[in-house]
């Protein structure tokens, strides 16, 4: 369907090296979208790059530090560069520190909160005028089932992605006069180098995740790919402000 055509259009993922944005990007990328993989590490992102491009896609791999509002403006200023434009901004950068909440630092939550919660909005508003110029665009942030439940282990993890959930609605409220739609993912529990450590963490995690799950698996990469590019397209031009969870049913078992 053309409503999921993203041809000419260019898509930017941060954290899009591996696990979920990776498979996110794939995805896009399947359906047309020129991809910009962004990420701490160069040589992560052009190994994506060139994984996307054998799969037949147009990408460029990017540095950024998304706590970092020169580097997140450099990278919407260098895809520009390099594409002419840009449509599509994913939100997936992230990180998570385990512990129970009396054991955190100051340093520890900060970091999860700069890397998961302010780098989205930096980049977001890096974006937000070159969307603008171009008529409108997509913003899609990476949320957690945890902007639903608690968890002991994840007290900063989980602000931050409550939060995201919050940011998204206040975005989407606000530059919907620019056309520019914003909505939230909330993976499950997606098989991906995080959550393989979070298994050897956190006593019975795999159990308890497969009982709980009505689809009776955990999630790979590419089961975010179909959302992300109906986020992602003109299929969803009248969506934004939403928070979709992707989590195999997870969340709607009781």
């Amino acid at each position: 369907m053309k409503l999921f055509d993203l041809n000419g259009r260019v898509a930017v993922i941060t954290g899009g090296n591996a696990g979920i944005g990776l498979g996110m990007a794939k995805g896009l990328a399947a359906a047309g979208a020129a991809i910009v993989v962004a990420g701490r590490r160069a040589e992560r992102n052009v190994e994506a790059a060139r994984a996307i491009e054998t799969l037949g896609g147009n990408a460029a791999a990017l540095e950024v530090d998304v706590c970092n509002e020169k580097s997140c403006r450099s990278l919407l200023e260098r895809t520009i560069e390099r594409f002419g434009r840009v449509d599509i901004l994913v939100n997936n950068a992230g990180i998570a520190i385990r512990k129970q909440p009396e054991t955190y630092t100051l340093a520890e939550w900060t970091r999860v909160i700069d890397t998961n919660l302010t780098g989205a909005f930096l980049c977001a508003q890096a974006a937000h005028p070159h969307m603008q110029r171009g008529n409108g665009g997509k913003i899609v942030n990476i949320g957690s089932m945890l902007s639903i439940f608690g968890a002991s282990y994840a007290t900063p993890y989980a602000a931050s992605k409550g939060a995201i959930v919050a940011m998204t609605k206040a975005l989407a409220c606000a530059w919907a006069k620019d056309n520019i739609q914003v909505n939230a993912m909330l993976p499950g529990w997606i098989d991906t180098p995080l959550t393989q450590t979070a298994r050897n963490e956190v006593h019975g995690l795999h159990e308890r995740i497969l009982a709980r799950t009505p689809a009776g698996r955990w999630g790979e990469p590419q089961d975010l790919a179909g959302t992300a590019v109906f986020l992602a397209s003109s299929a969803s031009d009248f969506v934004s402000g939403a928070a979709i969870p992707v989590d195999g049913g997870y969340s709607a078992q009781g």
